[in-house]
């Protein structure tokens, strides 16, 4: 896949562009995608417009979190068969005209001879263009405009706000009908305070970004991927109450089976199922029995699929 962020670099070949944020690549997500890729039988290549996740910070007038990161994002458009993104910051181009988003963008620097959109596709500036004005300028600048329908589960519209409320109530499985792929956390592992170690649990920790959403509070099962490999694990996510004053979220993940050095690398964790609620515990006792009981129930339960 190539990044055509950059602003001395354009599409080379014609294009069919999905145009959204696609924070969680769901399966409305997806449908517009396999739009796109039913172009390449007439040649052109699949590519991807949207903005940089982390430079959004309101949408429809309310603070907005997402689900993804840009880098998550990236990794499931080319496992997808994009070849071409363009993903700037929200403020490069938020005062475009939609004219000038279609001239400028679409057309000169995507090589876009289709685009393909969903029902709430918003663009220019103060989102004055929506699906009808992508249809006009269409005609006026040569490509064609795909239309995807909304997906529905459950006469419920498959949509970011259906995986963020799914998440927020720790309903891993419904998230993950909806996303039509398990819902991970990727990224850094930074330094921890090392407690996990002095009580034989030693873990790896993630943070998540600034507005990105978080799920519940609480223990998950998961499985965390190193060198191609699947591994039972659990995690915590929360503010660790027991033994850390700094109240900063994070995902703090124990990998049953693996002892090695993962500091700096970057991890990806697969959460399965929700076990319990984070607790305060009134000693580094109670919370070691207290992990060795949820290690037993994620050996008993599984999670690898």
């Amino acid at each position: 896949m190539k990044n055509i962020t950059a602003t001395d670099t354009v599409a080379e070949r014609p294009t069919a562009v999905a145009l959204g944020i696609f924070d969680g690549v769901h399966l409305g997500h997806r449908a517009i995608f396999d739009k796109v890729k039913e172009y390449e039988k007439q040649g052109l290549s699949p590519a991807v417009f949207t903005f940089k996740t982390e430079s959004i910070s309101v949408k429809h007038g309310k603070k907005y979190s997402y689900i993804y990161t840009s880098n998550t994002k990236m990794k499931i458009f080319e496992s997808m068969g994009i070849e071409y993104v363009y993903a700037p910051d929200f403020s490069q181009l938020k005062g475009l005209s939609c004219e000038e988003f279609v001239r400028d963008i679409l057309v000169k620097k995507m090589n876009a001879s289709a685009v393909v959109c969903g029902p709430k596709f918003r663009f220019g500036k103060g989102a004055a263009g929506g699906v009808d004005e992508l249809f006009a300028m269409g005609k006026k600048y040569g490509f064609d405009v795909g239309y995807v329908e909304p997906v529905y589960i459950d006469n419920t519209v498959v949509s970011s706000s259906a995986v963020k409320e799914f998440l927020s109530k720790s309903d891993i499985a419904g998230a993950e009908r909806f996303l039509g792929h398990g819902y991970t956390i990727e990224g850094r592992v930074c330094e921890g305070n090392r407690i996990g170690r002095t009580i034989d649990f030693p873990t790896i920790n993630q943070y998540f970004d600034k507005n990105q959403l978080i799920p519940q509070y609480g223990v998950y099962s998961s499985v965390t991927y190193i060198d191609g490999r699947e591994y039972l694990s659990v995690t915590n996510i929360g503010v660790k109450p027991t033994v850390d004053s700094s109240g900063i979220p994070l995902a703090e993940t124990h990998i049953l089976g693996y002892s090695g050095n993962l500091y700096d690398k970057e991890m990806t964790v697969r959460l399965t199922e929700y076990i319990r609620g984070e607790c305060r515990f009134s000693s580094v006792d109670e919370l070691k029995k207290q992990i060795k009981a949820d290690v037993q129930k994620v050996k008993t339960t599984g999670g690898i699929k």
